[in-house]
Order: structure tokens, then sequence, then C-alpha cells
């Protein structure tokens, strides 16, 4: 006896947090996430992931000039993604943007629902802007949707008067609230959201792509000798590079990576400069995933000094790729790095904290195959089955779509 399956479910994703061909990994979680849950062959999806309008590209404002280029359609990885274009407002920007980023969604979605893409669903990600956007959108089509909460949304942003309402308001009418750690659950929750109504799903880590490269291969590539720490994130303040740079002073044995782009970038140059440590700094802008699987397996240690977090991606990828990490203590942090094999968490984010942690880490260094074993109990797989779940809850099929065939 075969099941024959019924159609699949066809869901719209919405969100601001989406690759695209300038912006190669922005939002690559959500992306990740999709394409997991396509291979599960329940349903089929196309996305919007709008991005901020801007007329032209001005030096001055490379920033949002960025999006300039960015195509209205592309193609990934076989998934059909829009980018139409929603007003930010300087300074006002952040109480206005839901319900600009609303009307881009909105008339993006019913062009899409007229071409053919009948979906029955809104799958956003992130709360704020996108998750209040997401559920206007939704009450006007008439649809579920779900939000995604992934770390500043709820840990930061639900705090401020108007957004917080905003926040409680989308997530009490969603057909299913998930979070990405089971901190983030909490604090949810403590917004007044029912605990049954919050699922944890965690980000996975895909471990075929974040694979160990030879050491001594990658080093000697990328011209790397001694002892090699990294840090890997967008470069602004609550990430913390501005705190492994101070540590490399006191770590003279040690060299630093950094992996990223943003606005801090000359204030951390300027930084090595002063404390003369500059000659043993490589600053590496965005790159491709092979490529970060490579300079993972080039480090000794991956440090992450955040002062917040969700559910740091790049704790398991290092970790995949037979990494240690150490971590500050601080949002999922905690339900990552559990067993010694992993790193370990640092209680106070300062130099000191990070110093004496990388000192005591590069002295018994856990191996590099007991590492990546760790980080491969964490594949998408659980995370895939409980989301395929919750989508077969809400949009429950007639019983006449499955039929048995001999």
């Amino acid at each position: 006896m075969l099941e024959k399956k019924g159609p699949l479910k066809r869901i719209l994703v919405a969100t601001t947090l989406y690759p695209n061909a300038n912006q190669h990994r922005h939002g690559i979680f959500v992306e990740t996430r999709l394409r997991h849950l396509l291979k599960s062959g329940e349903v089929e999806a196309q996305v919007v992931a709008p991005v901020p309008w801007f007329p032209f590209k001005i030096a001055s404002m490379e920033h949002y000039s960025i999006y300039t280029d960015i195509p209205k359609y592309e193609q990934r990885n076989g998934i059909e993604v829009f980018h139409p274009r929603y007003l930010v407002v300087p300074k006002i920007g952040m109480l206005l943007t839901p319900f600009f980023l609303a009307m881009s969604l909105f008339f993006c979605a019913r062009k899409i629902r007229k071409n053919g893409f009948k979906f029955e669903l809104l799958d956003g990600h992130y709360f704020y802007p996108d998750g209040v956007a997401t559920a206007i959108v939704a009450k006007i089509l008439k649809v579920p949707y779900l939000i995604t909460a992934r770390g500043t949304d709820i840990n930061l942003i639900s705090s401020y008067k108007i957004p917080g309402k905003l926040i409680r308001w989308a997530a009490m009418g969603a057909a299913g609230n998930i979070t990405v750690s089971a901190a983030l659950k909490e604090k949810l929750t403590n917004l007044g959201i029912a605990p049954d109504n919050v699922h944890v799903l965690r980000n996975g880590v895909d471990t075929e792509l974040f694979v160990k490269h030879d050491t001594q291969t990658v080093r000697k590539q990328m011209n790397l000798a001694g002892s090699i720490l990294i840090s890997v994130g967008n470069l602004v303040e609550p990430k913390g590079h501005a705190l492994v740079v101070q540590a490399l002073k006191k770590l003279p044995d040690c060299s630093l990576l950094i992996v990223g782009s943003g606005e801090q970038r000359s204030e951390l140059m300027q930084a090595a400069e002063e404390l003369g440590v500059s000659d043993r700094i490589q600053h590496i802008e965005e790159v491709s995933q092979p490529e970060l699987a490579k300079i993972y397996s080039a480090g000794d240690l991956l440090i992450l000094a955040s002062s917040r977090e969700g559910w740091p991606n790049v704790l398991l990828e290092s970790m995949a790729c037979g990494t240690p990490v150490v971590a500050t203590r601080v949002g999922g942090t905690p339900e990552i790095v559990k067993a010694p094999e992993a790193g370990c968490l640092i209680d106070e984010r300062s130099t000191d904290a990070i110093v004496l942690a990388v000192k005591a880490m590069l002295e018994s260094a856990p191996q590099p195959d007991a590492t990546r074993r760790y980080a491969e109990k964490f594949s998408w797989q659980q995370t895939i089955h409980g989301l395929t779940d919750l989508l077969n809850k809400i949009l429950v099929r007639p019983t006449s779509n499955t039929v048995k065939l001999q």
C-alpha cells in the first residue's frame, strides 16, 4: 500500500532578511530554512523580500546606495524571489516602516496571487517591522500567518512602547509564532503571548557545506601563522568586535581574522592602530559560505562577544568546521555551547574575560573531530519536522485529498 500525498501547501515568505544579488549572506538563515523545508516535498514557496527604495547611488550614503542595483526579481537556488521597494523615512522611520513595508508587500503579494501562485499562508521572519507588516497584509488578504522571532526584534525592539504594542498585536493574531531559541520564547511569552502558540524551532547547521578543510593548507593560502582567532558578524557594536580587538593586545601570540561589513569598520581599524595590533589583524568583507568554511577551518577559536543574540548561527558553523568557540552567555548561546568540545561561555562581557577564556581554550583545546561531531547533533531535520507539523495543523486538508494506491 502506498499513500499518496495531497496537493503541496503553498506559502509566501515575507521578509526583508533574505539574500540577494548584492548581499549574498544577508538573512542567509531564512533562505537556508526555506531550502530545507522545500526538500521535505510538502510545500512550494515564493519569496517577497522588499528592499528600501533609494533613487540613485551616493558615495556618502553607501549603506542605502547598495539597494539601487538589487533586481526586482531573481531566482536563487530555484526559488522565485521578488524585491519590491518600500519607503524608509530617516529618524522617524522606525514607527512608519511597518506600514510602508506592508504596502509594498501587499501589492506584490496580490500580483503574485493574480499570476497564479495561490498561496495559503504568509511566513514572516523578524517581528519588527517585517512581522507586523506580514500580519497587516495577511489580515487584508484573509490568510493565516506565521512569524519567526530571530533576536533583536524581541530582545530589544519589543521594549520600545509603540513597536512593542505592534509586536504583541501581530503575535496574538498569528496562527503560530516561532522562536529560534528557548530564551526568545520566554521573552515572547513575557509579552503576554500564550506559550502554546510559541514554538521553539532552532536553526540547524548545514554539515555538508560547513566542513573541515586542511588547516595548514588554508593558513598557507591566507599567509597565517601562530594562534588564529576569528570574529564573524556585522561590524556593529552589539557583536563585540571591538572587545576582541582590545583583547588582542593581551594575546601577543595570536592573530585575528574579522569577517563582516558594517558601520564600525573604520572605528575598529583605528582602534587596532592605536593599540599597536593592526599588523596582526586581517579584515575580510562579506564572503560566500564555502569561503567562510575555509576561514573557520583556519582558526583555533571563534570568538563571539555579543551583547545580545537570538540563535547565533556562526557558532554552529564554526563547530561544524572543527573550530571551537568562546561566546558570551547571552540569548540562545547557552543552548548551543553545552559541552567542553563545543567551547566555553563567558559570563562577563569584557576584554579580560575574553583573554582568560582564550588562553584556557588554547591550552586545552578539544580535538577538531570531537567539535565536529558535536555540531552534527544540530541538523535541520528536527526543525523541519516541527515546521511541517505546524503547517499541517494550520492548513488542514480535506480527507478526500489522500487516497491509497495498491
